[in-house]
């Protein structure tokens, strides 16, 4: 892997390029409101204004939680590896995972509707076992053996997770190499869009995880999917100076939306990524298939 999680004692804050930091940890409670509130703008007047706005429901649930985290007594291993010490192949979930998703419930079928109820009766009063088996499927991106619904609660419940694990890791990294910058550094899994930003990251193009919401440094001159640089396109359906473009990879055959902040510095990756689906509709039209995942947009066939 070409970025390593080092101990603040091994690595220098300052070494090399300090203005380029190969990985960003955002802070959760603050990610979390400034989604609820971007969710809830670009649903005016949106044709799926009513999803958006559940969607931020959701976010509001995952905010609470987040702020009843002193909760969970979370213990990390003394020994992690500096190669995604928190891959979801690997990392041994323990029953937060399952506290959190049951408060989500609870918090969200208060205003639920009929169809949305039976799907979290369904999610409460499965087992255990059960629960653990649709999460190992869905981090795999079995989606089909999960269903799209019962994915949005569980998919949502682990990102809680996942970032009370990585508020609890070193957030000393070092880049080694360009290489294998396919997938989160912490956690091993796909980016939902590339978000290009501004202040003391001026133009800088991070990639945003779908998971642990961790932030990574990739060069804007490669797929963000297979790292080729030959065949590389950008698409908007309002201009060539929208916020929002997805960029195609001509080898791959594959897309990953990139946000400017610089156009709209309250752009945020996945509230955006979700109000700009007739951008999907436009790509794959064209061809090319989607590269990263949004947790609240799954695809029902497997990927």
């Amino acid at each position: 892997m070409s970025i390593k999680i080092l101990p603040k004692e091994q690595i220098q804050q300052n070494a090399n390029n300090p203005y380029s930091p190969p990985l960003l940890f955002g802070n959760s409670k603050k990610i979390y409101q400034r989604r609820i509130e971007r969710l809830q703008k670009l649903a005016v007047n949106h044709p799926m204004a009513d999803y958006l706005l559940f969607v931020s429901k959701i976010v509001e649930s995952q905010l609470s939680i987040m702020n009843r985290a002193d909760s969970f007594d979370i213990v990390l291993p003394e020994q992690l590896s500096d190669i995604m010490p928190l891959h979801v192949s690997s990392w041994k979930r323990d029953q937060h995972w399952q506290q959190i998703l049951m408060m989500l419930l609870s918090d969200v079928k208060l205003e639920a509707n009929e169809v949305i109820l039976a799907t979290i009766d369904w999610l409460e009063k499965s087992s255990s076992s059960e629960l653990e088996r649709l999460a190992d499927q869905l981090l795999k991106q079995e989606i089909s053996s999960v269903g799209t619904d019962k994915a949005i609660f569980i998919w949502a419940a682990l990102s809680v997770y996942w970032q009370l694990l990585t508020q609890k890791i070193s957030h000393n990294a070092i880049m080694e190499n360009s290489d294998n910058l396919h997938i989160c550094p912490v956690c091993g899994s796909a980016p939902v869009s590339s978000v290009i930003q501004i202040g003391a990251t001026q133009g800088l193009r991070y990639l945003h995880c779908s998971l642990c919401e961790t932030e990574w440094n990739m060069v804007r001159s490669k797929c963000s999917n297979c790292e080729q640089t030959g065949q590389l396109d950008y698409w908007s359906i309002d201009s060539e100076f929208s916020a929002i473009k997805a960029e195609s990879c001509g080898d791959c055959h594959t897309y990953l939306k990139a946000f400017y902040q610089e156009k709209d510095a309250d752009i945020d990756a996945i509230a955006d990524d979700l109000a700009s689906i007739f951008l999907d509709i436009e790509m794959e039209e064209k061809g090319f298939a989607r590269s990263g995942v949004n947790p609240f947009l799954f695809s029902s066939e497997e990927q």
